[in-house]
């Protein structure tokens, strides 16, 4: 998708998002609890930027947990953003935050940050070598060693396990209480919208923007969850 598109897609989408995915809150626990696991050895004043932060959950979570840590929210929706910063107000750490509406092309390019995550962004970028790129926005503006998060759905699509992988995925939604509308548009969004690419290729296009070799830490369904570390290198 393009630039444009993902930012329309999503102001759109910002005054329901959190009530849609309500139902979808078992998984992002989960998620969040790795992802507890895997940063507790940032400093405790770490920064963190939050790449697509949309409406602030990860922000909220880490921000609770971690008292010490500054974050970047970073997202291309104004909308979003700005109910991301209602929730940052609202839990009493909006004065750790920055707020920052555009792409990773408009923020400063300095290794500033000990930490990012990135869950479910970089899907949207259809092109393998766009996407590289985009990971490898995110190692520039991390110091060296610091740690990626990113989560995006991933499957190999040729494969007969992704017949029965979709089928329940979609039955997981529904039953977590997505509409029957934005089921229709997910899975047609799948086919066209999203680069859904078996996990190892994701891995690779991630290694081949700076980092490490990514570690898979997290699975259910069809998303996936990497930790990766910037490469000295980078």
């Amino acid at each position: 998708m393009r630039d444009e598109e993902i930012k329309a897609l999503f102001d759109q989408q910002a005054a329901g998002y959190d009530k849609q995915w309500a139902g979808m809150a078992p998984i992002r626990e989960a998620l969040y609890l790795l992802l507890d696991a895997l940063f507790i050895d940032l400093p405790a004043d770490a920064r963190i930027l939050c790449v697509g932060t949309g409406t602030g959950a990860e922000i909220a979570h880490l921000a609770e947990r971690f008292p010490g840590w500054r974050f970047n929210a970073l997202d291309p929706s104004g909308a979003m953003l700005k109910l991301c910063r209602q929730r940052a107000e609202h839990g009493g750490f909006a004065q750790r935050c920055d707020f920052h509406e555009g792409y990773l092309d408009t923020l400063a390019p300095e290794a500033a940050y000990d930490g990012a995550t990135c869950f479910l962004v970089s899907q949207f970028l259809l092109e393998p070598a766009v996407r590289t790129a985009f990971f490898g926005q995110i190692a520039q503006r991390l110091k060296p060693g610091g740690l990626l998060a990113s989560v995006d759905l991933a499957a190999d699509i040729q494969s007969p396990d992704y017949e029965v992988l979709l089928p329940g995925w979609m039955t997981l939604m529904a039953a977590a209480g997505v509409d029957a509308q934005m089921l229709e548009r997910a899975r047609a969004a799948y086919a066209r919208d999203v680069a859904v690419l078996p996990a190892q290729q994701v891995a690779g296009i991630i290694q081949a923007a700076g980092f490490d070799a990514p570690v898979q830490f997290f699975q259910a369904g069809l998303m996936h969850g990497w930790v990766s570390r910037r490469a000295a290198d980078a």
